[in-house]
């Protein structure tokens, strides 16, 4: 082991910094893209619920360490283990994570996250709740979840249903990532900060409010390339069916429309459908709170389902890209397969305390704007 390599393994996963009226708090698991584990949500959790109660922190700052990005999503060998051996280590860590996400989205003082670099899966949901959402040129942020036979989760659902037209379907069904511009535009962020300003704007919010610092840092984002799709992207995934989905995307005369169905074509059949339906039910939920308990439902279903080992060997594990899906078409997957993914757990439901009196709009509906 290098000196480098000692010295991370000496530094906790979450580093804990105060300079003026900021309270930082930095993902410190560089080498592994910063990915979330229970030890950094328990300890999140509890320095945020400090912080909101102490007048010398006006401001909270998330951040990622190293170059690579803020959050490459949660720990999923740890889940992967724990699916082959029918634990039930998983099942803790998605509560007190998605308690994590709901307290970010209510949180009373400004918090701010820098979505530098890729963000994905458990890293949305760190910071697409929060009440400012800093993107730069380097970011790519998606929810990669069907890749590995598991559905959108940490609020996706909610967020995604509610971005402009299908955007959010087609996102969540092709497991894609998006740019700087797209994620503004369907509502996964609010500003474009170049990388190269991220220091000045780390040291403004020491001294300033959030917004005049923000704002100070930020410029116009390009053209969305998603919201210009949105003829062809609608007209396909408005369709309630993921088979009818596939056939409208074949037909249509739009290369990227056929190419999105190939990409689609190769995803867990079951997490296809469980995620269209967690998109449709998401879309009639009252706030974020439901729908993470409907999240949390579908991921606690589908630590029990073959797909999600599976899924998880195939991409991370062996890397052999080739995961054997069971049912292996859309055809196979019957409805109620479906809908037991929306029934209470044997491990009871996750249960959330009533919305604070600062809940902003985060647990209502998101609409692409930072709000107050």
């Amino acid at each position: 082991m290098s000196p480098d390599d000692a010295t991370l393994a000496a530094e906790p996963p979450v580093l804990i910094e105060r300079r003026g009226r900021l309270g930082h708090l930095i993902l410190n698991r560089p080498r592994a893209i910063n990915a979330l584990n229970h030890d950094m949500v328990i300890t999140l959790q509890r320095v945020l619920d400090e912080w909101a109660q102490d007048d010398g922190v006006d401001t909270v700052l998330l951040t990622g360490r190293g170059e690579r990005g803020l959050c490459a999503g949660g720990d999923i060998v740890s889940i992967y283990r724990d699916a082959l051996g029918g634990g039930s280590e998983s099942v803790q860590f998605w509560r007190d994570e998605y308690r994590l996400n709901l307290t970010i989205a209510q949180y009373a003082k400004p918090y701010v996250a820098i979505m530098d670099g890729i963000v994905l899966g458990g890293g949305i949901g760190l910071s697409a709740h929060g009440r400012f959402r800093v993107v730069t040129e380097r970011s790519s942020v998606g929810l990669p979840e069907t890749s590995i036979g598991f559905t959108p989760d940490v609020g996706g659902t909610w967020l995604l249903s509610h971005a402009p037209g299908e955007t959010g379907t087609h996102l969540a069904l092709t497991a894609g990532s998006v740019g700087a511009a797209d994620a503004i535009a369907i509502g996964l962020a609010d500003h474009l900060v170049p990388a190269d300003r991220l220091p000045e704007l780390v040291e403004a919010l020491e001294h300033v409010d959030a917004r005049s610092a923000i704002d100070a840092a930020s410029v116009v984002p390009a053209a969305s390339a998603l919201l210009a799709g949105r003829e062809w992207i609608d007209e396909a995934y408005s369709a309630d069916d993921v088979e009818e989905i596939l056939r409208r995307l074949l037909a249509s005369p739009v290369q990227a429309a056929r190419e999105a169905a190939a990409t689609i074509a190769s995803k867990s059949p079951t997490a296809l459908a469980v995620t269209l339906a967690s998109l449709r039910a998401a879309r009639r939920q009252p706030d974020l709170a439901a729908t993470l308990v409907q999240e949390f439902r579908a991921s606690v279903h589908a630590l029990r389902s073959h797909d999600l080992a599976e899924g998880i060997r195939a991409q991370v594990v062996d890397k052999d890209r080739t995961p054997h899906w069971r049912p292996a078409n859309l055809a196979g997957v019957t409805p109620s397969a479906v809908a037991a993914y929306f029934t209470e757990p044997a491990e009871g439901d996750l249960v959330l305390g009533a919305p604070a009196s600062h809940a902003t709009a985060s647990t209502t509906r998101r609409t692409g704007k930072e709000h107050a």
